[in-house]
């Protein structure tokens, strides 16, 4: 019986791309920017490197879950972990670009507060697929990949919404002094969702 396997190879799809939003910290060419908007990116993409590390493990993990056919248990188990894993991920970037302040451009107060409300929106938003994943009916098969279609569906809405976040506060000048970041460079991973086309 293939149960869950598909939907939760769907489920893997949709947070990879979730899980690029982040590693998108990289941005772009560089050139010489501002001593204190340097210091400012260098706070921000040391404090991103681990959480980003850490977004990339769940993400493996609901892979590896995936590729294994695996009990509906061992999947429920695994993914509300990674979950649980991501909303305390974002929710520390969200704190890292809040204490960081607002980077020295035009609009950094606005784009510094907008960024923090979308990661701690995403936090939330991952915190409430845990919980959606523990509900889960794992004794009815059926049941079971029903619940993680929907969870797959808001995964999918989610990696779009971080993505918009991130791109506003890494317009211009923000993003090509990030790119300068050692941290930043080398969190940059290209997504294993390749993987899944077979």
């Amino acid at each position: 019986m293939e149960g869950t396997n598909p939907v939760n190879k769907k489920l893997a799809v949709a947070l990879s791309g979730g899980a690029v939003l982040v590693l998108a910290l990289s941005g772009c060419s560089s050139d010489d920017g501002n001593k204190e908007l340097d210091a400012w990116a260098k706070q921000v993409c040391d404090a991103v490197k681990p959480q980003a590390q850490k977004i990339e493990a769940a993400n493996a993990a609901i892979q590896k879950e995936t590729s294994d056919n695996s009990t509906p248990e061992a999947v429920q188990k695994t993914d509300a972990q990674a979950f649980q894993d991501m909303a305390d991920a974002y929710k520390a970037i969200g704190a890292a670009v809040n204490t960081a302040g607002a980077p020295n451009v035009d609009d950094g107060e606005t784009k510094k507060t907008n960024a923090v409300k979308e990661l701690n929106d995403i936090a939330t938003s991952y915190a409430g697929l845990k919980k959606q994943v523990d509900e889960l009916d794992t004794k009815d098969q059926a049941k079971f990949a029903d619940g993680l279609k929907g969870v797959a569906t808001q995964l999918d809405k989610l990696s779009q919404s971080g993505n918009d976040a991130l791109k506003a506060l890494e317009e211009g000048d923000v993003g090509k002094a990030m790119s300068e970041q050692e941290s930043c460079k080398s969190t940059t991973v290209s997504p294993s969702a390749s993987s899944a086309a077979g």
